[in-house]
């Protein structure tokens, strides 16, 4: 740990994968302070040796927490839930929690990553339709998940990791201009989330590193 005793997350404002652990903190109450890694600036912060002996893969986010540094967003959300198991972040039935890992898994494996930024970067001039393209395949699929799996949020009517995985995700659908009216199971379930404490205080608009033409007093 820091020499404040709180868990210290590497991470950067706009990151989906640091939002997905700014909500699990928030939601269970736990404090910790923020190293900023502005994924741009001179060429991306992540890429320098600092960074490097932090997280090798020079992504974020990265936790220090009770003596070991993590990283991968949902490995990190895991050991909080282990660790720190109140309020739970997973249903009590198998079926369930296996829904959770599922919906939580096709959209950090099979969405996110190819629109983030270091992907996007390599494609170029037709980034845009690069990521509008596999959001739209991405989310085509999800809507239809939810549609058997949702109650109020996205496996019945508990916050559950899930939940930390789409919000971030329909952020990011959203800044690359992908019409979601298709969507309406997705779009309900992420209105009722931002509605949450949780979800607002770890807005990507009320970081620490957030530019101030970005900020909002409420996302």
């Amino acid at each position: 740990m820091e020499p404040t005793g709180k868990p210290l997350l590497f991470g950067y404002f706009r990151s989906s994968c640091s939002w997905r652990v700014r909500i699990a903190l928030a939601l269970k109450g736990i404090e910790y302070d923020q190293h900023p890694i502005n994924l741009i600036k001179d060429g991306g912060i992540q890429h320098t040796e600092e960074f490097l002996r932090v997280n090798p893969m020079q992504q974020v986010p990265a936790l220090r927490i009770d003596g070991v540094t993590l990283s991968q967003s949902l490995a990190i959300i895991e050991y909080l839930e282990e660790t720190r198991p109140k309020p739970s972040l997973f249903p009590p039935d198998p079926r369930s929690r296996a829904q959770v890992r599922m919906i939580s898994d096709h959209i950090v494996s099979g969405i996110q990553p190819l629109q983030n930024l270091y992907v996007l970067e390599k494609i170029g001039d037709t980034k845009l339709e690069w990521a509008q393209h596999f959001i739209t395949r991405g989310f085509q699929a999800l809507e239809r998940m939810l549609q058997e799996t949702a109650g109020r949020y996205c496996v019945g009517d508990q916050v559950t990791m899930a939940d930390l995985c789409l919000v971030p995700q329909v952020a990011n659908a959203e800044r690359f201009k992908v019409d979601l009216d298709p969507y309406p199971t997705i779009g309900r379930i992420n209105q009722s989330l931002l509605q949450l404490e949780a979800f607002q205080v770890s807005h990507p608009a009320c970081q620490p590193d957030t530019p101030p033409e970005l900020r909002a007093k409420t996302p």
